[in-house]
């Protein structure tokens, strides 16, 4: 039989398969036979079974069961249409349509996608009932990128597990995920890495992405609630009185080598005010009133953040000589932008200091909290100081209760600066502390 030429009807079996002839189909028929169960071959030697059936509205429709092979042979197809039909007769309903749905559901990856779009736009808020900070846009993507797509991204929203969960939970931990990525820079490289802490941080996120799903009913629950996450890995780690004197030590010998100077001072600013790394390396000299002694970060991790700056701060920021209102303060060594080598610029430093690998610019911020503490400050005093929420100067004109925060960022930059053997010029006004 040879073109489109209908073979005769008869029950089907593997013969009646093996002879069917390109863009043809064949009908069930006979004793034992289902009606309307089909196989057809299209162009190719593939032959696939069907049953027909017809909806509620009377309207006609084809149900593609498998394609022959394991696990689909006549009598196990056949049974399938049988199945159909008896669901259709009972039920009603479409289930072509039903397992179309099911083929055509989003993803993880076209959920990752939908929830990025929309925490990027501002439509998605936080617990502060604000959009996500750029930094925090950044890291989410990386975790969707380096984690969540890479084992996650190709199954449907709905069918995700708690146990599915649970399996990417412990793969991110045992570094499955790690890998080197081009950073689209010249011979720039991201190093992914697994670990407790990033499995933790990045199921927390795919939590909240599943919200998100809930919330726009892709699915009716979130299967990543009630999985238990591992410690994140952080601890609160601070400088112990020999370290404080090799860092030291490091910026003296940096800044008389080719350091460069401000990757140098923004480490003694660091150091000497317990701020974020990010905060310091995006100020700009508009943000910053030296007569006041005040810096006004318009965008932080707690939003809006006014900050009270030490002597030792203002010196370290007037030796740099000031530029225009819309420079950065610690300026990049080419470029405009931010200073995106800083983390190699402070290894290169903490190399001259011989300082343990562990000690991180973030280090040198709750080293700060701590000596603040040490020295009989309140929290809410060491809060204004870095900038913790709800926690700020008061004005941009300074009142009596500022005046006691700048003393104290003063007595704490002050013991900074002696514990790393800094020559200590300003002037030190003794205030009794506890306020």
């Amino acid at each position: 039989m040879a073109g489109d030429e209908r073979p005769k009807k008869g029950k089907i079996g593997l013969r009646e398969i093996r002879a069917l002839p390109p863009n043809t189909q064949i009908f069930d028929s006979g004793p034992g036979a289902v009606p309307a169960f089909g196989a057809r071959r299209r162009a190719g030697s593939a032959v696939s079974y069907f049953v027909m059936f017809r909806t509620d509205e009377g309207r006609q429709r084809l149900y593609t069961i498998g394609q022959h092979g394991a696990p689909w042979t006549p009598d196990s197809a056949r049974e399938k249409a049988l199945a159909v039909l008896s669901d259709v007769k009972l039920k009603g309903g479409d289930p072509s349509a039903a397992k179309r749905a099911r083929r055509e559901a989003a993803t993880v990856a076209d959920l990752c996608e939908a929830y990025w779009a929309d925490a990027e736009s501002g439509r998605l808020l936080t617990r502060r009932r604000e959009p996500k900070k750029a930094s925090t846009l950044l890291s989410d993507r990386g975790r969707i990128e380096k984690h969540i797509r890479p084992l996650l991204g190709a199954m449907k929203v709905a069918t995700v597990t708690r146990e599915d969960v649970r399996a990417f939970m412990h793969a991110v931990t045992e570094g499955k995920t790690a890998a080197r990525h081009p950073t689209g820079k010249r011979r720039g490289m991201s190093n992914v890495r697994g670990g407790k802490g990033v499995a933790s941080r990045t199921v927390g996120l795919l939590g909240a992405i599943f919200s998100y799903a809930v919330e726009n009913r892709m699915r009716s629950d979130n299967p990543v609630r009630g999985v238990i996450r591992p410690a994140d890995g952080r601890r609160e780690r601070r400088l112990s009185d020999v370290e404080y004197a090799a860092l030291g030590a490091a910026l003296r010998q940096a800044a008389a080598g080719a350091v460069w100077p401000a990757a140098v001072t923004a480490i003694r600013f660091l150091a000497a005010s317990g701020w974020r790394a990010g905060e310091a390396l995006g100020l700009r000299w508009a943000d910053v009133d030296l007569a006041r002694r005040t810096a006004t970060l318009a965008d932080t991790k707690t939003g809006r953040s006014m900050r009270p700056l030490s002597h030792t701060a203002c010196d370290a920021l007037r030796a740099l000589g000031r530029g225009a209102d819309a420079a950065l303060v610690f300026p990049p060594t080419r470029g405009e932008g931010t200073m995106t080598g800083f983390r190699k610029l402070w290894d290169r430093i903490a190399g001259l200091g011989d300082l343990p690998a562990d000690v991180t610019p973030h280090v040198l911020r709750h080293s700060f909290a701590s000596l603040a503490a040490d020295l009989g400050y309140s929290e809410p005093t060491i809060g204004a100081l870095i900038g913790h929420k709800g926690h700020s100067v008061t004005s941009r004109y300074m009142h009596a209760a500022d005046a006691v925060l700048l003393a104290a960022a003063d007595a704490v930059a002050a013991e900074t600066m002696v514990r790393m053997g800094e020559v200590q010029t300003a002037t030190i006004v003794p205030l009794r502390v506890g306020g």
